[in-house]
């Protein structure tokens, strides 16, 4: 095992870090995992934010040195994936004139195209984060995957621009710097689960990853094999423990521990006379309280999140309209009956998303809430693969030098 070969990513959300480590496999270019950690962020993130450096630090630490146990190696570096209802995403178009006499649209042009695709308007205290290149036009042919060879006198990219509140992302960065850890790239959540839970099919497709998180849900479509509209529901997974505490007059720990052990989202699948005996859960909360009625208020929730995840389809136009429907990832996804609501609700086949295609630690990695984490450690692998272990932030890229990296990792993002 050549330890150049490994790579780590590091998912920080709401309630957990998870850290996973990996080794390129030399003939796929795809990680084989070897080890991971986990550790509750207890109360330094809220809201996939800091808010208390040195707990978060020491959530950080926790989670490194169990994936590091696992792996047998240590972890020097990480890809970095940032969550958070401040993540917005944005579709802009970049106009070029191609350069060489022949009008033959070269890597130059690629890069002078997204360039240009960035001349847009973002406010000081936001950080571009990922621009993802979805398709190209050549004079008057669109929907051109990659237009290198092809000739030309006008090329025009449309891309997808994703960034973030500046503080929120460097205080994160921060932590796991002072944790002793160097960060590769900063890759925003959103759109990592679908690298480890789609298929390049799939994609084709049309279809939508809802990644069902803690502090909120992401929400990332996928059409003609790129992404299509991405965006975050700044609702999760505590917020129906939170329903839950006053709805049924229980601290919030015991009602996590009701949401996990007795929750689903089918009400009518429980009978009206059954009855949770919180004196055997909790040493505070001794009465009991309907089962019938905790099952309505998680449906409730994840209802509201579902008509928002509906909303942003809307947005574009694929309400009811994606044939290989909705992917449920992320660690609320694993509700009882959540697969009936999201079907009922968004009019669409729903599934849920387990990372596949991987090998390593397969007890390990069938959860659906480590499907961010995975992703990121896929976009990890390309960047690796491409030879430059640097991040799509192109806010630090230097296009005056990166003829030669462009035909690598338009060729890793557009199939």
């Amino acid at each position: 095992m050549s330890r150049n070969k490994i790579i780590a990513s590091m998912d920080i959300g709401s309630s957990k870090i998870r850290v996973v480590v990996g080794v390129i496999d030399e003939k796929t270019g795809l990680p084989n995992i070897i080890g991971m950690g986990i550790a509750p962020t207890g109360s330094g993130i809220r809201k996939s934010q800091v808010i208390d450096v040195e707990e978060t630090i020491n959530a950080i630490s926790s989670a490194l040195e169990d994936a590091e146990r696992m792996a047998g190696e240590p972890i020097h570096h990480v890809y970095l994936g940032v969550g958070g209802h401040h993540i917005e995403a944005v579709s802009s178009k970049g106009v070029i004139a191609t350069n060489h006499p022949s009008r033959e649209i070269s890597e130059e042009d690629i890069d002078r195209a997204i360039e240009a695709a960035q001349a847009l308007s973002i406010p000081a205290n936001r950080r571009l984060l990922k621009v993802v290149p979805k398709s190209f036009a050549v004079d008057e042919q669109r929907g051109i995957k990659y237009p290198v060879g092809m000739n030309g006198i006008r090329l025009e990219v449309e891309a997808h621009i994703i960034s973030g509140l500046t503080p929120s992302i460097t205080n994160i960065e921060k932590c796991v710097l002072q944790a002793g850890i160097d960060i590769n790239a900063t890759i925003p959540n959103v759109i990592a689960p679908a690298e480890a839970v789609l298929t390049k099919r799939q994609k084709e497709l049309g279809v939508v990853v809802v990644d069902l998180g803690c502090g909120s849900t992401t929400v990332a479509i996928f059409e003609e094999g790129t992404i299509l509209h991405s965006g975050v529901v700044p609702l999760g997974g505590e917020n129906v423990t939170s329903d839950v505490a006053i709805g049924l007059k229980t601290t919030i720990e015991t009602a996590e521990r009701i949401k996990i052990e007795y929750g689903t989202c089918l009400p009518e699948e429980v009978q009206e006379r059954e009855l949770i005996d919180l004196s055997l859960i909790s040493k505070i909360d001794i009465h009991q309280v309907s089962r019938k009625t905790l099952a309505q208020i998680i449906q409730a929730r994840y209802h509201e999140v579902f008509m928002m995840v509906r909303n942003e389809l809307a947005k574009v136009n694929r309400d009811g309209m994606l044939p290989a429907g909705v992917i449920l990832t992320g660690g609320a996804a694993k509700m009882p009956g959540v697969i009936d609501l999201a079907r009922e609700t968004l009019n669409l086949p729903v599934q849920i998303g387990f990372p596949q295609n991987f090998e390593g630690i397969i007890e390990k990695m069938d959860d659906p809430s480590y499907s961010t984490a995975i992703g990121l450690l896929v976009h990890g692998s390309k960047y690796e693969e491409s030879g430059s272990g640097i991040s799509f932030d192109f806010s630090k890229f230097n296009f005056g030098k990166t003829a030669d990296l462009v035909k690598g990792w338009v060729k890793n993002l557009l199939p």
